[in-house]
């Protein structure tokens, strides 16, 4: 039986944790036509909770695409068990234990443009900071794990987006691939997700986290607080170069991630963590012959992959921390100190 109420954290505006709401008599959102109600059992924080709140995606945007109408229900990274259904959708998914892609992809010619265009679950549509959440019957993926919700709730956009940043550059076997921010969500899931495609993986993270990294799969790592990228390089390989940067951090590092690289390799860049601002001397990626690609999010068929990969065991979940939902300042706290390998999950 569904209830008319539930708790909920809502978003009233932009700016710092005083923003965020938990309440106990948020109403219980009806599912569409074409949707489901998943009641959720674990949800992810992402960075873009963060960023959303704060209005940091440019000088003219508040939110992810724009003006948000305020509350919302942020919240991206859903497991849970589908409770309702939508009148276009079987009821035979009642029950159903599902991930979420929290992607909401628009009608577009090709499949760049209509992840550039995508809402998200979380942003323009409410997501699941809360115990229901009523998402696209589409974007609700059933799961055969014995993972836990919370464990899985850790996969979905990290985890996606790595997927893709791999697809975008052609990481393969036999491939050098430097990962940098490897112990953060998007860089467990890039080294994890590197090496199932039988590529060589260097991590690059601090040497508290250095162990854990090892751990999920990479075969070197270099600790940035005790290290040179390029010493490690040079003992790493024949030519103290790589075939592919994926890169979250940005900032002043680029030019170095740049000249790391082998003739005809590239740079994949999906995050600016250490600043989004960069100065890069153009000739080596033009005498180098290099591609710097940009990516983000992952196609609905990258999220289907994603599920397979989790179902046959080839990534394994990297839970931090867990949170009651009424503690998602706590949690948010937590999740901007970085001081942690994998994701941070709050539970309703």
């Amino acid at each position: 039986m569904v209830p008319e109420t539930m708790e909920a954290v809502l978003l009233t505006g932009h700016g710092g944790l005083d923003e965020l709401a938990y309440r106990e008599d948020v109403p219980v959102p009806e599912p569409g036509a074409d949707d489901v109600l998943v009641a959720v059992e674990a949800c992810g924080l992402n960075n873009t909770d963060i960023w959303t709140r704060k209005a940091a995606y440019g000088d003219d945007d508040t939110g992810w695409k724009g003006e948000l109408d305020f509350p919302i229900i942020q919240g991206a990274d859903i497991a849970g068990e589908i409770v309702d259904v939508g009148s276009n959708v079987s009821e035979g998914r009642i029950g159903e234990r599902v991930l979420v892609d929290n992607a909401l992809y628009a009608d577009a010619p090709n499949e760049f443009q209509a992840l550039v265009d995508a809402d998200l679950i979380g942003s323009e549509r409410d997501g699941g900071y809360a115990e229901y959440a009523a998402v696209p019957a589409e974007n609700a993926h059933w799961i055969d794990s014995s993972l836990s919700a919370a464990e899985l709730a850790t996969f979905p956009t990290a985890y996606v987006t790595a997927e893709r940043m791999l697809n975008r550059a052609g990481v393969g076997a036999g491939d050098d691939v430097l990962v940098t921010g490897a112990s953060g969500g998007v860089g467990t899931g890039l080294v994890q997700l590197a090496r199932r495609r039988g590529a060589r993986v260097l991590g690059l993270t601090s040497s508290g986290k250095a162990d854990s990294v090892r751990e999920i799969g990479a075969d070197e790592i270099v600790a940035r607080d005790e290290e040179e990228l390029s010493t490690v390089l040079e003992g790493w390989t024949e030519d103290g170069r790589v075939d592919v940067v994926a890169d979250v951090v940005g900032g002043e590092s680029f030019q170095e991630f740049l000249e790391s690289l082998r003739p005809g390799g590239g740079v994949v860049t999906a995050g600016a963590v250490a600043g989004p601002v960069t100065e890069i001397d153009l000739r080596t990626v033009y005498l180098k012959q290099v591609d710097v690609v940009g990516s983000t999010m992952g196609t609905r068929s990258e999220f289907r992959d994603l599920v397979r990969y989790i179902e046959d065991g080839d990534v394994e979940p990297l839970l931090a921390e867990t949170y009651p939902l009424s503690e998602i300042h706590e949690a948010q706290r937590h999740f901007t100190r970085s001081d942690y390998v994998g994701n941070i999950v709050v539970e309703p």
